[in-house]
């Protein structure tokens, strides 16, 4: 260890001590790599081959801050004000939801599915944008046109930067879905996707608190008495703005697949399939319009 105890190898131990009674030593380990890439550009290479480079005093002001944050159960993501979502990155802050990689698994789904189709997407609460910028960066002129609605000003902000950034183009719109009277301004188009609240107030009691104190309750939680409120009302917006035989790809809450489903079939008589994510767990599910079940 040197005399200030500044090294590479130093603030690594310093990560390790500070947060071993808040974390597992897995999660601190990446959240080693996230800082010394944010902080110094370091790859995972060199925490050792330069593990006894020292430390600045500015930078070390920095790791301060982020491990006293993280010890407040902070999220990195919003400590260091982005994460990775289908190879880009992506802004985030206290107004979107952290991306998950169940999400990711929706956009390949929907990509695998329609690379070669030239067609029209809306992301319903888009947030910080992930899904229509990861779908307009991997499918490029596949796509006719990508839309995407929030009811937040803030996130839509944070959603144009995030295209800027990444380069692509996307049109962004101020929309309650909640209002129907608002949906006669939106264009007809050949895919809604969505990941729409779907967490219930009785099931805050799961969760965890790094997630029920920083990211945005209205994104997260939906009345416990319509759990299936978001899902019903893009169906019913669906009707008339989605083309015949195009599709609604919905990421869902997994104890709600085959309710979801079921209330499709009875109701809309649109042919449905669920899919698992990697954990196999019902994540998503896709609603084809005109094909009957």
């Amino acid at each position: 260890m040197s005399k200030n105890g500044n090294t590479v190898s130093d603030l690594i131990n310093a990560f390790n001590e500070r947060l071993k009674e808040h974390y597992p030593l897995d999660e601190i380990s990446g959240f080693i790599r996230w800082s010394f890439d944010y902080v110094c550009n370091f790859k995972p290479a060199d925490l050792a081959i330069k593990r006894d480079e020292t430390i600045d005093f500015n930078e070390l002001e920095r790791f301060n801050n982020i491990i006293e944050r993280l010890k407040n159960q902070e999220p990195i993501q919003y400590i260091l004000g982005e994460t990775m979502f289908f190879g880009l990155r992506i802004m985030v802050n206290e107004h979107v939801l952290i991306p998950r990689p169940e999400t990711e698994e929706l956009v390949d789904w929907i990509i695998k599915e329609n690379k070669n189709d030239n067609i029209s997407i809306i992301d319903i609460g888009t947030g910080s944008g992930c899904i229509p910028i990861a779908l307009k960066s991997k499918m490029g002129t596949s796509l006719k046109s990508v839309l995407a609605i929030d009811v937040s000003e803030n996130a839509l902000v944070l959603a144009k930067k995030n295209a800027d950034m990444n380069a692509v183009s996307i049109d962004f719109r101020k929309v309650d879905i909640l209002d129907d009277n608002a949906w006669h301004s939106l264009p007809l188009v050949d895919l809604i996707v969505s990941n729409p609240p779907y967490i219930t107030k009785n099931e805050m009691v799961l969760m965890e608190r790094n997630v029920l104190d920083h990211e945005p309750h209205l994104a997260l939680f939906v009345d416990d008495g319509d759990a299936l409120l978001f899902y019903k009302t893009i169906l019913e917006f669906a009707k008339n703005k989605l083309n015949d035989g195009g599709k609604i790809c919905f990421e869902i809450n997994e104890s709600r697949g085959e309710e979801l489903a079921d209330f499709i079939r009875d109701n809309y008589h649109y042919q449905t399939i669920i899919k698992k994510d990697l954990s196999g767990k019902d994540r998503m599910l896709k609603v084809v319009k005109g094909l009957k079940s």
